[in-house]
């Protein structure tokens, strides 16, 4: 009776009243205390965002809730104390990936005191040892929300067996993981958390604005991108080989050119026919270094003036610009999802080294927002940015329609571990 009610209640009502059913089933006594596996890089404002979001939802979802983070990186750039600031009830472990992965007093303390453990959302489902942990600890439930699964191998799949559930952030993943046997009952399409994200900076957003010329809703943002991250250049860990540096170089030499003089086209045709600015954002480390060279060095000498560079930012500061601009326009594929979290158009051009993580849009009925880079033209570009300044109107109907669907997967999923928390 108890499922057939979360259920019913997560098809057919809103999410508030639905959460209030949730809290009316747990038990009395105290707040859950989730173990939450997320942040997976502090060098990418997406990969940060996954965590806030997903506190966030569940958060709203089971107030007076614990949060035990274990990470695998939240330390630089100031994330860790924007993740405290934010959220009072976190507790955060050291971070941990790989080999590095151990039972150490903490991260038992930290499974005998949790009633669940939930893993995402993020990239995929990584660092398998702590799911082994958990699992040697206790027989408390765990489940997998909001990732993407490209394929799966034996230690995975015998995860992904093991797990309460398995939500994917695209029916992509879905599929791959039904195919893998999977039953319907344990698995589900659970939008990437980036969706929930309700981080502001407001303050600093300001300040930058002010001091740069943006006047809110007067500017566009663009996010470039290489078609591999060059990740030897971030990360000390990682140890390519030479054949590895070389292949990757080149790769991204052989198409940044072209993908970038596409953005270059919509910055043009943006300042000519507006005569207002460009702001350049970067949504990794590595591209505030690129943007010089692809973006501001070839442009006509009567455009740069209108050109803007952020430096790298925290996930909060972003989503407080991006609900301030007309549109972003991004390589990447998070800044668009925090745009509109903070009800901006965003588009997505889509480069195919990219993972199946881009189907999340069409899932969510914006598929005409993604644009496939090798079939678009700078030009494509702009007239669906004239678009959606034209009709601001449809755009935000459209924005809200997406978000009808996000919330609703988000509310099953919530009802997964209601359920499981209830007994």
């Amino acid at each position: 009776m108890l499922r057939r009610t979360f259920l019913h209640l997560t098809a057919l009502t809103g999410l508030g009243a639905f959460l209030g059913a949730c809290r009316q089933a747990m038990p009395s006594d105290r707040p859950p205390t989730f173990l939450v596996i997320s942040g997976w890089q502090t060098v990418n404002i997406g990969d940060i965002a996954h965590t806030p979001g997903l506190l966030e939802l569940l958060r709203t979802a089971f107030p007076g809730a614990r949060f035990i983070l274990w990470p695998k990186s939240v330390e630089g750039y100031g994330v860790s104390e924007m993740l405290q600031e934010n959220f009072p009830n976190l507790t955060i472990l050291p971070g941990t990936a790989g080999k590095d992965i151990a039972l150490s007093p903490a991260a038992k303390e930290a499974m005998a005191a949790a009633d669940m453990m939930i893993y995402g959302s993020g990239p995929g489902v990584m660092d398998l040892e702590k799911f082994y942990l958990w699992q040697q600890e206790t027989r408390k439930p765990f489940g997998i929300m909001g990732v993407t699964v490209q394929s799966v191998w034996p230690d995975l799949q015998s995860v992904l067996e093991a797990a309460a559930f398995v939500l994917t952030r695209e029916t992509a993943s879905l599929q791959v993981v039904r195919d893998a046997g999977i039953a319907p009952e344990r698995s589900g399409f659970f939008p990437d958390a980036t969706f929930n994200i309700a981080l502001q900076d407001e303050a600093t957003a300001t300040r930058f604005l002010a001091a740069n010329g943006l006047e809110e809703k007067a500017f566009i943002c663009l996010v470039p991108r290489l078609r591999y991250t060059p990740y030897h250049q971030i990360h000390d860990y990682i140890q390519w080989d030479e054949a590895k540096i070389q292949e990757v170089t080149a790769h991204n030499d052989r198409y940044k050119e072209q993908d970038h003089a596409k953005l270059r086209e919509v910055i043009v045709r943006w300042v000519e026919e507006t005569g207002h600015p460009v702001l350049l954002c970067p949504e990794m480390t590595y591209q505030v270094d690129i943007m010089d060279e692809l973006l501001i060095d070839p442009l006509p000498a009567a455009i740069k003036p209108y050109v803007r560079k952020h430096p790298y930012w925290l996930t909060d500061e972003a989503a407080s610009v991006y609900r301030r601009a007309v549109a972003v326009v991004s390589m990447e594929c998070h800044s668009p999802i925090i745009a509109l979290a903070n009800g901006t158009p965003a588009f997505y051009l889509r480069q195919q080294e990219d993972t199946i993580k881009g189907q999340m849009y069409a899932d969510l009925g914006l598929e005409d927002w993604v644009f496939p880079i090798d079939e678009t033209g700078g030009q494509d570009l702009y007239a669906r940015l004239s678009e959606v300044r034209q009709d601001q109107a449809a755009t935000q109907v459209k924005i809200e329609g997406a978000f009808v669907r996000v919330k609703a997967q988000h509310a099953a999923g919530i009802a997964r571990i209601a359920l499981l928390l209830a007994g």
